[in-house]
C-alpha cells in the first residue's frame, strides 16, 4: 500500500493500520512520509483499549508490549531504492545496554513485533537470536493483520524464512471425493427412504398394493361344468315341507306340463294335510300339492301354484350311461339351493333298500351310484350327464354312521333313480295318481348261502313259491331253481334280484339264465304288474 503524508496529529492517532501496510514487497524500502528524515515520527498502529491516548514517546521507549514496534528508520536507513539492504547504528554508533553483540551494528527494524531492538538477520543469520518472550500485555490485532513479509534473505519472505506453499488438491483427489460423497448420498437416501416406507411392527404397509385384478370373460363351455350348471339351474327348485310336527326339505326338478318330480319320502309329511313351499331358482316362491307318491320307487310328483317361466328340464337315457361318465348332482344340501357338485358313475344296477323290508314305505332301487358329493337336502335333485340331460333322481347315500341330528354327510357314495324308471313312475302318478309295480311272481329263499338267488322251495303264509300262472311259471321256473343272471348281471343276493325287477316296466322281457339239478338253463319272463294295493290319495 502507498503511504501517505501525514501531520503530527494524525502520526499519534493512526488507528486501523496494519503492519502489512509497509512491506517492501523484496525490492526496496517504503519512502519517508516526509522531505526529511527528521520529520515527525513514523505511524503506527496503536493496539489499544477504546478511549485511551496514544503514549509518548518516553513511553514508547519503556513499554515491553506490541503497541511499540520501534523508531521509523529514516529515508536512507533501509538502503537505496534498488532493493539493497544496508546495516545502520543508532547515533552514538552502539547498542543499547544489554543488547546486540559489542562492536555489531544493529537495525532497529520492524522484524520484531514487540518493538525491541533486533539485529539484522543479514548479519545474525550465523548467530540467530532466540524468540522473543510473549508480550506481558496484548490486545485485539484487528483484521487484516499479518508479519511483514519483506525483509532481508529470499525475496517475499519473513526474516529470510520461505513462505509455505499452498497447492490445490490434485484431480485424482477430486474425483474420489465426488465419488465417496456421492456413494454416502445414495446410501443416505436408500436408508431414509426404507426407514420412511418400512413396514411397521403390526405387519401393516400403507404402500402395499396386489393390483387390479385381470380383465377376463365369465362365458363358459357349454360342454363344460360351468356351462352345463348354467344351463340346468333354472329348472331345479328347492322344497321346504311342513306336515304336522315334522318338517323336511329336499330339491325337484320342473318337468313337462308344470310339475315337479321329487323323491317320496321328501313330501310324505304333507301327506294328506300338510304344506309343501317351492322356491324357484329366480329366489321367486309358491305353494305346490302333491299329485302322486310312489314309495316303493321313492318317487313323488307335485304340482306348483306358479312356474315363474321357469324352463323344463331335458330327461335322458339311463340305458345309455356306462360307468366313468362325468355327472353333475344339483339341488339344496342342507337348505343350500343351487348348490352344484360334480362327479363320475361310480357304479351301475346298484341294488339299494331303503326302509324296512315287506313294509308299505321300502324302497328298493337298482341305482346308478356317482361319486359327486350328495347330502341331505339333495334328494330329489337330478342327475345329469354332460349334455345337461337328466339321467337319474338322487335318493339316497351311504354313511358309516349316524350324526347327532340323525343325519350324515356325504362319502362319496350317492345314489340316484334311473331316469327311464323315473319317467315311467312319474307319468303314471300323472295320469293315474298311482304307479304299477313290477313283478315276476316269485318267492326268495333267505336262508340260501350259495351263488346266486334260490327260489323258495314251501309255501310261505299262505303265499306259494311261485305264483300260479304268474310270469316266472309261465317262463317253466320252478321252486328251488337258482337264478344265476338277469340280462347278463351275475346276481349276488335276493335284494339284487328284486331291484332290477322292480326297475323294469310291466311288459318288459328278462333273460334269466337258472341253475335246476347242477343243470344250467335260460328262459325268457315277460314282467307283469302286482295286484292292486290301495295308493295313497293325493293332498
Amino acid at each position: 500500500m502507498t503511504d501517505e503524508a501525514r501531520t503530527g496529529h494524525g502520526a499519534q492517532d493512526a488507528a486501523g493500520r496494519t503492519p502489512s501496510d509497509f512491506t517492501d514487497g523484496g525490492h526496496g524500502a517504503p519512502e519517508s512520509r516526509h522531505a526529511d528524515s527528521s520529520g515527525p515520527e513514523f505511524s503506527r498502529p496503536e493496539f489499544l483499549p477504546a478511549g485511551e491516548g496514544a503514549p509518548s514517546q518516553a513511553e514508547r521507549s519503556d513499554d515491553d508490549g506490541w503497541s511499540q514496534l520501534g523508531a521509523p528508520p529514516g529515508r536512507g536507513r533501509w538502503g537505496d531504492r534498488q532493493g539493497q539492504p544496508e546495516l545502520f547504528r543508532h547515533d552514538d554508533g552502539e547498542p543499547p545496554a544489554g543488547e546486540g553483540v559489542q562492536g555489531q551494528g544493529y537495525v532497529e527494524s520492524w522484524g520484531d513485533p514487540s518493538g525491541r531492538p533486533r539485529y539484522d538477520t543479514a548479519v545474525f543469520a550465523a548467530h540467530p537470536a532466540p524468540p522473543p518472550p510473549p508480550p506481558s500485555q496484548a490486545f485485539g490485532l484487528g483484521p487484516g493483520w499479518a508479519p511483514p513479509p519483506g525483509g532481508p534473505g529470499l525475496p517475499g519472505s519473513f526474516g529470510g524464512l520461505a513462505p509455505a506453499v499452498v497447492r490445490g488438491p490434485r484431480t485424482a483427489t477430486l474425483v474420489v471425493l465426488a465419488v465417496v460423497i456421492a456413494l454416502l448420498a445414495s446410501l443416505l437416501g436408500s436408508v431414509g427412504t426404507y426407514l420412511l416406507t418400512k413396514p411397521t411392527g403390526s405387519g401393516r404397509d400403507p404402500s402395499y398394493s396386489l393390483g387390479n385384478a385381470p380383465t377376463g370373460s365369465n362365458a363358459r363351455p357349454p360342454d363344460s361344468v360351468a356351462g352345463v350348471a348354467s344351463k340346468v339351474l333354472p329348472s331345479v327348485v328347492s322344497l321346504a315341507v311342513e306336515g304336522g310336527t315334522s318338517s323336511n326339505t329336499g330339491s325337484g326338478f320342473l318337468i313337462k306340463g308344470g310339475y315337479v318330480v321329487t323323491n317320496n319320502h321328501v313330501v310324505a309329511g304333507a301327506d294328506p294335510s300338510g304344506r309343501i313351499q317351492i322356491q324357484f331358482n329366480n329366489r321367486k316362491s309358491t305353494s305346490a300339492v302333491v299329485v302322486g307318491r310312489d314309495p316303493e320307487s321313492d318317487l313323488a310328483v307335485v304340482k306348483p301354484a306358479e312356474t315363474f317361466g321357469a324352463p323344463e328340464i331335458t330327461l335322458g337315457n339311463s340305458d345309455n350311461v356306462v360307468v366313468g361318465d362325468p355327472v353333475i348332482a344339483i339341488g339344496s344340501p342342507l337348505g343350500l339351493t343351487g348348490t352344484v357338485t360334480s362327479g363320475i358313475v361310480s357304479s351301475l344296477n346298484r341294488p339299494v333298500q331303503a326302509g324296512e323290508e315287506n313294509n308299505s314305505e321300502t324302497t328298493w332301487l337298482s341305482a346308478v351310484q356317482t361319486d359327486a358329493a350328495i347330502n341331505p337336502g339333495n334328494s330329489g335333485g337330478p342327475l345329469v350327464n354332460g349334455n345337461g340331460e337328466v339321467i337319474g333322481v338322487n335318493s339316497a347315500i351311504a354313511t358309516l354312521g349316524r350324526s347327532v341330528g340323525g343325519q350324515s354327510g356325504s362319502i362319496g357314495l350317492g345314489f340316484a333313480i334311473p331316469v327311464n324308471h323315473a319317467r315311467r313312475v312319474a307319468q303314471e302318478l300323472i295320469t293315474t295318481g298311482k304307479a304299477k309295480k313290477s313283478r315276476i311272481g316269485v318267492a326268495i329263499d333267505p336262508t340260501y348261502q350259495g351263488v346266486g338267488v334260490r327260489i323258495a322251495t314251501e309255501a310261505k303264509q299262505g303265499s306259494q313259491p311261485i305264483e300260479p300262472n304268474g310270469p316266472a311259471a309261465q317262463a317253466g321256473l320252478k321252486p328251488g331253481d337258482v337264478i344265476l343272471e338277469v340280462d347278463g348281471i351275475v346276481l349276488q343276493d335276493g335284494n339284487e334280484l328284486i331291484a332290477l325287477v322292480r326297475n323294469r316296466a310291466p311288459g318288459e322281457k328278462l333273460s334269466v339264465k337258472y341253475q335246476r339239478g347242477g343243470q344250467e338253463n335260460t328262459a325268457t319272463v315277460t314282467v307283469g304288474t302286482a295286484p292292486d294295493q290301495p295308493a295313497p290319495e293325493p293332498s
